[in-house]
């Protein structure tokens, strides 16, 4: 064989081994691709169903949690139990608002009937009067501010039994803080462990409302307000606020006032306040003391007569002429 063929035949077992060998490295590449291929395919997959399992059982288990409700709690609302912490001004107060305030809701005695017998009059009834209030709504603030004073005597006589609904209407108006929601809420805590300040806590809620579409107090400022307001049990108030253990009751309690108010033909919530004496709204000035008595004085009248009992005439005997 001449030096030139045994050249071909060298160069051509090169070229051979050259090309086997890219095949090889083709068909480890190719290999090396499907399997990220299929490993990215399974960790995705696995993405999607831990993500799905996360999801279903933050699902699963908020649906199983049952709503704390607040122990004490009516039909949605708190009832006053004590006047303590308001902190009404002292000394005397003007000759009109005196007149507000002293117009105790107490019904006049039922003239007497002739002829005898007569019915003998009863003590009226105490009044029962029902506020639905947003602490973030300036009616419920204007309501309150004017009838602190009367209220806080009505009840303190006896006169009238006085309950509030904290309801969250306005949770949209405190630029995403939903602060209507979180200080109904903080009001139930109040109520739940410190009662006798609920009405004080109540009010300071009001007389420091914060302005529509501003963020409101947080929820440590909420709590801080009901320690300055005197509540029993500072520290569990303050760890019920914090933790917003109310939070989904008030939500519930304000769609259920949406639906009907509880003890009325269908009634439901359209505005706060929603004051009810006796079941009947007051449709009249929220910042006119004298105008909200004299419509209590009416509601308590009326009550009153109709618990009194109307008197039956004794018949009179007929004489027996003499034989």
């Amino acid at each position: 064989m001449s030096s030139d063929e045994s050249s071909n035949a060298a160069t051509s077992e090169r070229r051979d081994a050259v090309r086997e060998k890219a095949q090889l490295v083709k068909a480890r590449q190719s290999r090396a691709r499907i399997i990220r291929r299929v490993s990215l395919a399974v960790v995705a997959i696995a993405v999607v169903v831990a993500a799905a399992v996360v999801v279903t059982w933050t699902v699963s288990s908020s649906a199983s949690r049952p709503v704390m409700s607040p122990a004490n709690v009516v039909d949605d609302g708190f009832m006053v139990t004590g006047v303590t912490g308001v902190g009404l001004a002292g000394g005397e107060a003007d000759a009109e608002a005196g007149e507000a305030a002293a117009a105790t809701p107490t019904a006049e005695a039922a003239p007497e009937e002739q002829p005898t017998p007569t019915a003998t009059p009863t003590a009226a009834p105490a009044v029962d009067i029902r506020v639905y209030v947003d602490y973030l709504s300036t009616g419920s603030r204007d309501f309150q501010l004017s009838n602190v004073e009367q209220l806080s005597e009505w009840v303190s006589e006896g006169a009238a039994t006085l309950s509030y609904y904290p309801v969250a209407m306005l949770t949209a108006k405190s630029n995403g803080t939903k602060y209507s929601l979180r200080a109904a809420a903080a009001a139930a805590c109040v109520a739940q462990h410190s009662p006798d300040y609920f009405f004080a806590y109540n009010n300071a809620l009001l007389s420091e409302q914060p302005d529509v579409e501003s963020d409101g107090y947080t929820d440590t400022e909420l709590a801080d307000l009901a320690i300055a307001s005197g509540v029993d049990g500072p520290k569990v108030v303050r760890s019920c606020i914090e933790k917003q253990s109310y939070v989904s009751w008030a939500r519930t309690a304000t769609e259920r006032a949406l639906k009907e108010l509880p003890g009325t033909d269908g009634v439901s919530l359209t505005g706060t306040p929603m004051v009810l004496v006796n079941g009947t709204q007051y449709v009249g000035a929220l910042d006119d003391p004298k105008e909200f008595a004299q419509f209590v004085l009416t509601v308590a009248s009326d009550a009153y007569y109709k618990a009194t009992p109307t008197p039956t005439p004794t018949a009179t005997p007929t004489p027996t002429p003499a034989s």
